[in-house]
C-alpha cells in the first residue's frame, strides 16, 4: 500500500511506529507481574500443602496442664541478720581501790543491784570518819558563833564563815559516804554476767571494767534494708525470723527500730526487730533470716515462670483448649519464688500448658497425660 510522504496516514502510522516500544514494555511488565502472581500463589500453596502435611504426620505432643485457680502470691524479700541483746552494759569501776571479793562468776543470772564485786574499804571508812569529827566540830563552832552573836560578841561575817564551814563539811561527809558505798560493785540492770574483767586482789582505777552484762529476755534481731525496699518496709510492723542454729525455728517479731540514715556504702537501713526470749534459747551473735512480705494478693492467677515465653517485648502462654495449643498474651506481676502472677491474659479454668510447652506450636494437637490444680502438685 502507497503512503503519501506528510498525508495524515503518513503521521498515524509513525505515531504508532513509535508507540510500539511503550507498548511492548508495558506488555512484558504485564507479563512478568502475572508470572509473579502465579508463582506466589504457588508457593503460598505448597507451603499450606507442607504445613498441613507437616501437622498431618506429627504425633499429639504429650502435655501436662495446670487447672488455673485463684491461689495467693506475696512479693517478699529474705534477708540476712543476727541477734543482737536487748542491752549490753558494760560495769566500771567509780572509785580506785583493790578487788577484795568477787561474788559473782560469768555466766551468772543477776538482778538488778545484786552485788558483783567488793573493794578494799578501809581507806574510804578512815576518810570518812575523819570528815565525821571535822563535821562535828564545825557544827560546835556555829553553835558558839550564834551564841556570842546574840551577844553581840562576834560580826554577821564570822558567823557566816561558820555556817560555809558546816556546809562545806557536810559535803565532804556525803562524798565520803558515796565513795565507801561505790566499793560495792553492784549490778545496774538485770541480766547475765557475760564477761567478768575484775578478779580478786587486782587493783582499779577509775573507768577501769568490771563485768558486762547482757538483758537477753528480750533480743533485737538487726537486718540490713535495701534503699529500694524500704519504703514498703516503712509501713510493716510484723516479722517472720527464723533461726538455723535451732533447727530453723520460726519466730514472730515486732518493728523496734528502724534507721533514718545508711550504716554502710552498700546503702543498707538498720532494722531492729525485737522478739521475746523468755527462755533464754536465742544467744546473741546467732545467724538469722528475716521473711518480708511486702505484699499479698489473696486471689491471684500465678503460673510456674517457666511457662511464661517471651518473643521480643511480649510475653504469652500456651493453654490447651479442644485437644490443641493455642498461644495467650499475659502480663505478669509479683513474682514469689518460681511462681509468677499473671494480671491479664488468664481467666478460672483455663488450662495452661507447663509440661511440654516448648514443643508445641499454634492449633497443635496435644495429649493431656495430667492436669494439676495447684502448682505445688508438679513436684509430687
Amino acid at each position: 500500500m502507497h503512503i503519501t510522504p506528510g498525508s495524515s496516514r503518513d503521521k498515524l502510522f509513525r505515531r504508532i511506529w513509535g508507540m510500539l516500544p511503550s507498548l511492548f514494555l508495558l506488555l512484558l511488565i504485564v507479563i512478568i507481574a502475572a508470572l509473579f502472581a502465579d508463582i506466589k500463589s504457588e508457593s503460598e500453596r505448597i507451603k499450606a500443602e507442607k504445613l498441613a502435611s507437616l501437622h498431618k504426620e506429627r504425633p499429639p505432643v504429650n502435655v501436662v496442664v495446670l487447672n488455673m485457680s485463684p491461689l495467693p502470691i506475696r512479693d517478699r524479700i529474705d534477708l540476712p541478720a543476727q541477734v543482737e541483746p536487748w542491752i549490753e552494759l558494760r560495769v566500771l569501776a567509780e572509785v580506785p581501790g583493790k578487788v577484795l571479793k568477787l561474788l559473782t562468776s560469768e555466766g551468772d543470772h543477776v538482778a538488778k543491784g545484786d552485788l558483783i564485786a567488793l573493794l578494799d574499804t578501809r581507806d574510804y571508812e578512815n576518810n570518812l570518819a575523819s570528815v565525821r569529827a571535822e563535821y562535828r566540830l564545825a557544827q560546835i563552832n556555829l553553835s558558839r558563833a550564834r551564841n556570842l552573836f546574840k551577844e553581840n560578841l562576834t560580826t554577821k561575817a564570822q558567823l557566816d564563815d561558820n555556817n560555809a564551814r558546816v556546809e562545806t563539811i557536810d559535803a565532804a561527809v556525803r562524798n565520803a559516804e558515796l565513795r565507801l558505798e561505790r566499793c560495792s560493785i553492784r549490778a545496774p540492770i538485770a541480766g547475765i554476767i557475760n564477761r567478768l574483767d575484775a578478779k580478786e586482789g587486782l587493783y582499779l582505777n577509775v573507768q577501769d571494767p568490771v563485768a558486762v552484762i547482757l538483758d537477753i529476755s528480750r533480743v533485737k534481731v538487726s537486718v540490713g534494708i535495701p534503699e529500694s525496699d524500704v519504703n514498703d518496709v516503712r509501713q510493716l510492723t510484723d516479722f517472720d525470723i527464723i533461726i538455723s542454729a535451732l533447727d530453723n525455728r520460726t519466730l514472730k517479731g515486732k518493728k523496734y527500730f528502724l534507721s533514718k540514715s545508711p550504716e554502710s556504702f552498700a546503702h543498707l537501713y538498720k532494722l531492729e526487730i525485737g522478739v521475746t526470749n523468755p527462755g533464754g534459747e536465742i544467744l546473741p551473735g546467732m545467724f538469722a533470716r528475716v521473711n518480708i512480705v511486702k505484699k499479698e494478693v489473696k486471689d491471684s492467677m500465678s503460673v510456674p515462670l517457666y511457662s511464661v515465653i517471651t518473643r521480643g517485648n511480649g510475653q504469652f502462654v500456651f493453654i490447651e483448649k479442644g485437644g490443641k495449643a493455642h498461644a495467650r498474651m499475659v502480663e505478669t506481676g509479683i513474682l514469689e519464688g518460681w511462681r509468677i502472677q499473671v494480671t491479664k491474659g488468664l481467666a478460672r479454668g483455663d488450662h495452661v500448658i507447663v509440661v511440654g510447652h516448648r514443643s508445641v506450636d499454634e492449633g497443635q494437637e496435644v495429649n493431656v497425660v495430667r492436669t494439676v490444680s495447684d502448682p505445688e502438685g508438679l513436684f509430687k
